[in-house]
């Protein structure tokens, strides 16, 4: 069965303990010494991702600077059984990226180039490491834009959105990171080149594009990606909605879709995220509000129009306390710098922040962020609220100081509360920052013990040995038994065929 055999596989992987020094010679041997560190000082940068609670020092880091080059390191660590975990600009919020001490971390961060860009067909071809905002400004003069645009975007590269299937605030009409890409190329496990998707409208076989996309380093390296380019809409307005009571901005959200508007961002904070914001970007939010909502449209003159007179139509019959629309584009600009900067606003209200990811559907955003208050008062900590309310997409912000003992035990805790509520009401752990190791438990509430082994399954396909990024989003099925999220009957686990570590 698939499950044992990737089981077996990773169960060698992460108590290997190969030697360092002979690793160093064999990859300096077939590659440039300068990209192969190995010192504890040039390590450190390396040892955690945005999620930085959790730290591991890697064995070996490999910063290539061809595709070539990451075909050899690929090449040297399969022959050797050596696990590999893919870095990008290290902004995920997971622990995705998190390295292991016996394995080689790959870093793509010289992979910056913009290679093509093709205004017939509005197309850019680029390299991972190409950072997300830099494709919109180099494609900006030409009246075009790529679409998907993360709060990280500044720094995020384009690599780390497609293994994390990254959104954004304007992923409600334009889609996520795979609605928005042509084409991958990727290096195997084995360190084989390989090409995913098509340029053409529609590809033969398969579509492994979508399997890749959001796939967590898992399956493959990405090192190279054709994305698609937009026009730059005629006109865009924010309207900026208040609401006394966060149920009634909740329903505003489903008011809005309902009313078949479609925005091109639909965001949501609450009172606690409000006050930070403000203090740290001063965006004029109203500090007494129990919520917000940011509703952006966009379109020809005449459809904005239309649209920004229904979305203050709507938002008014739900109780809106106060509505303003953006003035022009600078006035638009600041309601977006409030929004994301919001997470690094925390940083002026808690020494330490845990950001949460999970997606329900829009009806329940009431509900569940009733719930979040609920468990709030159970564990004792703050929570500020912050999400793509168009799509559902959650960010609670749970508040915490690590200096002190058991607080972030406590917060891991709260934060898989958070999952399972999502769960309880028909939504998902995850939608765009992926499950790395902060939600590789709560994988075991929400899928059955058959559809991980399919999960290990396609695994096993791309990777036999488990040497990409072992330990990571999918969880064994002896794992979730521990966690106890499977049922155990008559002393006999599920598949009792399968063996267990």
């Amino acid at each position: 069965m698939a499950d044992t055999a990737i089981a077996d596989a990773a169960e060698q992987v992460l108590a290997s303990r190969p030697d360092k020094a002979q690793l160093i010679d064999k990859l300096v041997a077939k590659l440039p010494e300068h990209v192969v560190l190995h010192a504890e000082e040039d390590l450190r940068p390396f040892e955690c991702d945005g999620l930085s609670a959790y730290r591991k020092l890697p064995m070996i880091v490999v910063l290539p600077e061809t595709i070539e080059q990451v075909q050899i390191a690929m090449q040297v660590c399969y022959a050797n059984d050596v696990a590999v975990v893919a870095r990008g600009a290290g902004t995920g919020l997971s622990g995705g990226a998190l390295p292991m001490e016996n394995g080689v971390l790959l870093s793509l961060a010289k992979f910056k180039q913009i290679l093509d860009i093709d205004t017939a067909n509005r197309r850019a071809t680029v390299q991972p490491g190409v950072r997300n905002l830099a494709i919109s400004e180099a494609v900006s003069d030409l009246g075009l834009y790529y679409a998907p645009d993360p709060s990280s975007q500044i720094a995020c590269s384009i690599g780390g959105n497609v293994a994390e299937n990254s959104g954004g605030v304007h992923c409600l009409k334009y889609g996520l990171t795979t609605h928005n890409i042509i084409e991958l190329e990727i290096v195997t496990v084995e360190g084989e080149r390989m090409t995913i998707g098509s340029e053409a409208l529609d590809t033969p076989g398969y579509d492994l594009l979508a399997l890749m996309t959001g796939s967590e380093g898992l399956l493959g390296v990405i090192v190279q990606v054709v994305v698609k380019l937009l026009p730059k809409p005629e006109r865009a307005q924010v309207v900026l909605a208040a609401f006394d009571d966060v149920r009634k901005a909740g329903d505003a959200v489903a008011a809005i879709i309902q009313a078949g508007i479609v925005p091109a961002g639909l965001e949501m904070l609450d009172n606690p995220a409000i006050v930070a914001t403000e203090e740290f970007v001063h965006a004029d939010y109203p500090t007494d509000a129990a919520a917000i909502l940011l509703c952006e449209v966009d379109g020809t003159h005449a459809e904005v129009d239309e649209h920004i007179a229904d979305v203050r139509e709507v938002v008014e019959r739900e109780g809106a306390t106060e509505v303003r629309v953006s003035r022009d584009d600078a006035e638009r600009a600041i309601f977006w710098a409030g929004r994301k900067a919001a997470f690094p606003a925390m940083g002026r209200i808690s020494p330490d922040y845990y950001c949460m990811d999970g997606t329900i559907p829009r009806k329940a955003l009431a509900d569940v962020l009733i719930g979040i208050g609920e468990l709030s008062k159970k564990y004792g900590q703050r929570v500020a609220n912050v999400f793509h309310a168009g799509d559902g997409n959650l960010h609670p912000l749970i508040l915490y100081d690590a200096n002190i003992e058991g607080e972030l035990e406590r917060t891991e805790e709260f934060g898989g509360a958070i999952c399972e509520l999502c769960l309880e009401h028909g939504g998902t752990i995850t939608g765009e920052h992926g499950v790395g190791v902060e939600k590789i438990d709560q994988m075991c509430v929400q899928f059955p013990p058959d559809e991980l082994t399919q999960f290990h399954a396609v695994k096993q396909a791309f990777d036999s040995k488990g040497l990409l990024n072992p330990g990571k989003a999918v969880p064994t099925l002896h794992r979730c038994a521990e966690f106890g999220a499977m049922h155990v009957h008559n002393g006999e686990l599920p598949f009792p065929e399968l063996e267990r570590l």
